[in-house]
């Protein structure tokens, strides 16, 4: 990670030495939130952020010289969408499955932005529109099954539904990372457990393999797809249990 932040430090130098806006590659979440972090104390520079819809979990930061910024929205991005077909209804594939699948046909993991599943139909993803142009009409494997790839502009995608914060309350026998993450992504234990051991969860963007990790006030659980759980307060109950207020976002 210190290198991909040393290459978003250096398009911010280049931002401010040519005063023109420049576009960082796709960034995930935690890395997103270190360069906003580090960058912050800049005050000739003007961040924003964009991932081709709202809520995007992998994003692009738009750098500018503050005395020189337009609207970000006014700055091309440079994003399209790509339909990743195929039928995988007998052999059901998940997202790292397809973005496994398009980096082994040479795609940049900076110019691969979110990517989200549509049933037994394959998947859909937000790529910059270079990288969407070089996979146009192209085929990769995922799993078993061989998948078609279409170049489409984004407002052809049937884009994820915005996420919108939740506030809600969970009692659990204990504050293992299995037991909370479970409650609050709404899966079953078992799957939360496998998911963890899978590496597909990250604690404070820290990967974590054990579902017995202990979980503490103020701790932030994310997994991909599903966005992120804050635990905003724990207290102990009179029958020896915790009630926890989660915030999922």
């Amino acid at each position: 990670m210190a290198r991909d932040l040393e290459a978003v430090i250096a398009a911010a130098d280049q931002a401010l030495r040519t005063w023109e806006p420049v576009w960082t590659p796709f960034l995930d979440g935690a890395l997103l939130e270190q360069a906003q972090e580090h960058l912050a104390g800049l005050a000739e520079l003007e961040l924003a952020s964009r991932g081709g819809y709202p809520g995007a979990e992998r994003q692009r930061l738009l750098l500018q010289r503050y005395d020189a910024a337009i609207d970000a929205d006014e700055v091309a991005a440079g994003l399209m969408g790509l339909e990743l077909g195929g039928n995988f209804l007998f052999d059901p594939a998940e997202r790292q499955d397809f973005r496994s699948g398009l980096l082994a046909l040479g795609a940049a993991e900076g110019e691969l932005g979110d990517l989200w599943l549509r049933g037994d139909r394959g998947a859909q993803a937000i790529l910059t529109a270079a990288q969407a142009a070089a996979l146009d009409g192209r085929t990769a494997v995922v799993r078993t099954v061989e998948v078609a790839l279409e170049a489409r502009p984004l407002h052809e995608l049937q884009l994820p539904a915005p996420r919108l914060p939740r506030r809600f309350q969970t009692v659990e026998a204990s504050l293992r990372l299995d037991a909370v993450a479970s409650a609050g992504f709404g899966l079953s234990r078992n799957r939360m457990a496998e998911l963890i051991r899978q590496g597909r969860v990250r604690l404070n963007w820290q990967p974590v393999s054990s579902p017995s990790r202990a979980l503490t006030e103020g701790d932030r659980v994310q997994l991909e797809g599903r966005g992120e759980l804050q635990l905003e307060t724990v207290t102990a109950t009179k029958r020896e249990r915790w009630r926890i207020e989660l915030v999922r976002c």
